[in-house]
């Protein structure tokens, strides 16, 4: 069952879309999807360009080209759906969130149809190009924390004490997107012992969120400053338990996770694991399963994790709840801060999209999230 779109709506309408690997992008013209059931038609005014869009457009990461992109959102809400489980949104609402499960929910597109517990509505006080950046990386935050370590989440948030308050958790790439937001996330549920590991020139702000301590990754002896601050194990249990790998990279990060972790330790590394990063003139390298990264160099016992954030919706309480009230909740509460932005600037929706990939490509951003207009109008 479907809905017939509102004669207001465009029946077209402009996406940006990947040609071949490291190929400049394009625009594409493509169906406005009328939403249905439950469904929710948004007419996409921000975004913010991920690693994941590059690894898409230079590596041709799980896609065939030519493909849309974008993870990303932040708009108005055009039409609703019938049969809508809460009334919480309104035609006219500014909403924002994190979608990734077909054509219809890409993000680089002036209009996109997803599910209504995909879709966060903004909170006064909070800026649109803010929040757009958001989702993806606090809903990574939550899943990797949960899913991958085994961490509780409860929400609301229970009084009391926090049985693992004491426990190291140790955020490697705290800076980073992802880093910022588990360093928060972390804090706000109890857990007094985050240990973040990121360039010096973060380490005022990463305790700001809610850090213990923070050490610099460019340091030659890190790893031995790491263990000498967290001190033995208690009850068996290996001195520095998790270990959050926000960046992927083979030589920027697990190299020297693998000198940290021992039996027990459970490490969860973003994918795709970054072998050989894109550049102007070579093309990337990725790994998606960790167990074949630096084999025979990790400590018997060792538990890797490959985080799969597009698998949070196998979590019913998270699927139900996590956007629709949790991330809203946390941002309009204040206890979120929002990532740094980098405004992505350009004539055209393309230019946009394109400028943003080359600034991905070159490195040329560290603890600012690249955010830029999707609608011209």
């Amino acid at each position: 069952m479907s809905t017939a779109l509102a004669p207001t709506i465009p029946p077209t309408h402009p996406a940006v879309v990947t040609t071949a690997p490291r190929a400049p992008l394009a625009t594409l013209t493509v169906p406005t999807v009328p939403p249905g059931p439950g469904q929710v038609l948004i007419h996409v005014l921000w975004t913010s360009s991920t690693p994941l869009d590059l690894h898409q457009a230079d590596g041709g990461l799980l896609i065939t080209h030519p493909a849309l992109m974008g993870s990303s959102y932040g708009g108005v809400v055009a039409q609703l759906g019938p049969e809508q489980p809460r009334d919480h949104l309104r035609v006219g609402d500014k909403v924002f969130g994190f979608t990734f499960r077909g054509d219809e929910e890409k993000c680089h597109q002036t209009y996109m149809t997803t599910d209504w517990y995909m879709v966060s509505k903004l909170p006064e006080g909070v800026r649109m190009e803010e929040a757009v950046a958001v989702s993806v990386n606090l809903v990574t935050a939550f899943h990797t924390l949960t899913a991958d370590f085994g961490l509780e989440l409860p929400w609301p948030v229970p009084a009391g004490e926090n049985r693992e308050r004491d426990t190291p958790i140790v955020v490697w790439g705290a800076a980073s997107s992802v880093g910022n937001y588990a360093v928060q996330v972390l804090r706000h549920w109890g857990f007094e012992n985050v240990v973040a590991v990121a360039r010096a020139k973060h380490h005022e702000y990463l305790k700001e969120l809610g850090a213990k301590v923070c050490f610099d990754y460019t340091d030659g002896d890190v790893v031995e400053k790491v263990l000498r601050y967290v001190g033995e194990g208690k009850e068996g249990k290996p001195r520095v338990p998790y270990v959050l790998d926000c960046i992927g990279s083979l030589e920027g990060t697990l190299k020297k996770i693998a000198e940290l972790a021992e039996r027990g330790t459970k490490v969860a590394i973003m994918l795709p694991v970054i072998v050989k990063h894109a550049t102007e003139k070579e093309a990337p390298v990725y790994e998606m399963d960790v167990n074949k990264v630096l084999p025979g160099a990790w400590k018997e016992g060792v538990e890797l994790k490959g985080t799969r954030t597009h698998f949070y919706l196998q979590n019913e309480f998270f699927k139900d709840h996590l956007q629709s009230e949790i991330v809203p909740a946390l941002l309009e509460q204040g206890v979120i801060k929002p990532n740094k932005l980098k405004i992505v600037e350009g004539k055209t929706m393309l230019e946009r999209a394109e400028n943003a990939r080359q600034l991905l490509r070159s490195q040329a951003v560290s603890g600012e999230k690249l955010v830029w207009r999707v609608a011209d109008e």
